[in-house]
């Protein structure tokens, strides 16, 4: 069958999705899979006939004889002005959402209603999404601005290298699944955990039999409690459920028979979310064993199978801001508590459920910082690092301040605050994943996992103390004060997220 692409006439088989056929046959890589084939995360929007499509639920078939456009179609200076406006306002970290959100709003009236509105269709875990407002509204061109010390910043912030660049928000900034040699395999798990060989994505999803997954009616749950003996040792208590890291770019990896395997990038919104990757391991075996590169790619149900949770914990705190906390048993979670707050006891409990770890953003440090904030007047935390953070939320805005040592680049800094200020309202309020009672995870969409929409995010404002100080992470400060400021305007309510119920 034949279409459009970009101005250009192309033939390519008429089975399978939009989306694979614009990346595995014709070389496409702004349009990211996100999610495939839930159509949930807006990362691959094209434009067919010049209206918005998601081209991962879209059959090829489709679109014979019309016209497709993606990001790399898009006039040369209408993309650049794009890419300079994110970049001018920190409104693109990682870049895997933002070439898909362009193309959503390429003619969208600029303003914040209806940019906000246009955003529904789509999902951002880096940015907050206040910082794509003011890009898509006000349109800032470029600005003389040190971008080595920028990329350095988003480096101490995100915890793996991040390049920043206008180029980034075009989705160039280093994806592994977007640099595998053209001639790559596909290896898929199939759901009896073996690998699925094949030449492309939907091939191999299609041998394997993989089943998109759903939103269950399942609800959340709370596994651990403080035991009733010991609630009135504590001044104030809180129990959180399980928690998807919720990064948008799937865990991919790549591999040539006897070389090193390439990715996945510890960034694409997952701030301790990737820091270990098993598939790394798998890519070097299926490589050397097949003789030819392989291409490893997670789908996102499979990411959340296989993936490491934020552990769920119960904990209560003192009058001084000792206590203790009810975990699921994590590997290194004493040593941890002992090192930031040793006054605190841990108690680990075994809980059926997938894989926890404490690399996701300030895993069980925040809760228990959070508790101390709680007993005294304001939300002020102070990172193991020494950084702190001081916020203030009133439900229809969030102040922050923050003190980090040198800056090294204000926009850059006041991005991933205004992200993490954006992922800690949203722990409170709304993140969390289905677990049942025998320990698997329901809750297998990206809609699922509870991340805060644009249009339900308050304005975000940060003032910067700059002491001069060598630059450190702040934004795991910002995240826990942002949390521990949203908890006290709700009251203290006794669970996280507290905006969602177990059905």
């Amino acid at each position: 069958m034949e279409f459009v692409l970009n101005g250009r006439s192309v033939s390519v088989p008429s089975e399978g999705t939009l989306l694979s056929a614009l990346r595995d046959r014709l070389g496409i890589r702004s349009a990211k899979d996100g999610c495939a084939p839930q159509g949930q995360c807006g990362c691959c929007t094209v434009l067919v006939d010049g209206e918005p499509r998601v081209a991962c639920v879209t059959p090829v078939a489709r679109v014979a004889g019309r016209a497709v456009t993606t990001l790399e179609g898009v006039d040369d200076a209408v993309r650049q002005k794009w890419a300079d406006a994110l970049c001018a306002t920190g409104g693109s970290q990682c870049g895997f959402c933002t070439p898909g959100i362009i193309m959503r709003l390429l003619d969208v009236e600029p303003t914040k209603a209806d940019v906000e509105r246009s955003l529904l269709a789509h999902l951002c875990r880096c940015t907050g999404w206040q910082t794509i407002v003011e890009a898509a509204v006000d349109r800032p061109q470029r600005r003389d601005r040190d971008l080595t010390a920028a990329s350095e910043r988003a480096r101490i912030e995100g915890g793996g290298t991040q390049r920043v660049s206008a180029d980034v928000a075009l989705g160039l900034g280093g994806f592994a699944d977007d640099s595998a040699p053209a001639d790559s395999l596909v290896a898929i798990l199939a759901p009896s955990g073996e690998w699925v060989i094949a030449s492309t994505i939907s091939e191999a999803r299609h041998v394997a039999g993989v089943v998109p997954g759903r939103r269950s009616t399942v609800g959340l749950t709370w596994p651990i409690d403080v035991p009733d003996d010991q609630r009135g040792d504590f001044v104030r208590t809180l129990r959180t459920t399980w928690v998807e890291p919720a990064y948008l770019e799937p865990d991919a990896v790549w591999c040539t028979p006897g070389d090193e395997p390439v990715g996945p990038l510890a960034n694409g919104g997952a701030f301790g979310g990737k820091t270990t990757s098993w598939l790394r391991d798998e890519a070097r075996r299926l490589a050397d064993e097949h003789g030819r590169s392989i291409r490893i790619v997670l789908s996102r149900e499979d990411v959340v199978r296989h993936g490491a949770k934020r552990p769920p914990l119960a904990a209560g705190v003192r009058a001084d801001g000792s206590g203790v906390v009810w975990v699921r048993a994590t590997t290194g979670v004493r040593k941890l508590v002992a090192a930031v707050a040793p006054d605190w006891d841990v108690v680990e409990v075994d809980v059926p459920g997938p894989r926890t770890s404490l690399d996701p953003r300030a895993a069980v440090w925040a809760e228990i910082a959070a508790l101390r904030a709680s007993v005294t007047d304001h939300d002020r935390v102070v990172a193991p690092n020494g950084s702190w953070a001081e916020a203030w939320s009133d439900g229809d805005a969030v102040r922050v301040r923050v003190g980090c040592g040198v800056a090294l680049d204000d926009v850059t800094l006041r991005s991933y605050c205004i992200g993490a200020a954006h992922m800690g309202l949203g722990w409170v309020r709304s993140e969390g994943v289905a677990v049942d009672a025998r320990g698997t995870v329901h809750d297998l969409t990206i809609r699922s996992f509870g991340v805060l929409r644009a249009v339900d995010t308050p304005s975000i404002h940060i003032e910067v103390v700059d002491d001069g100080s060598p630059a450190r992470n702040v934004s795991d400060a910002v995240f826990t004060a942002v949390a521990a400021a949203e908890w006290r305007r709700t009251g203290f309510a006794p669970r996280w997220p507290c905006t969602r119920d177990s059905r």
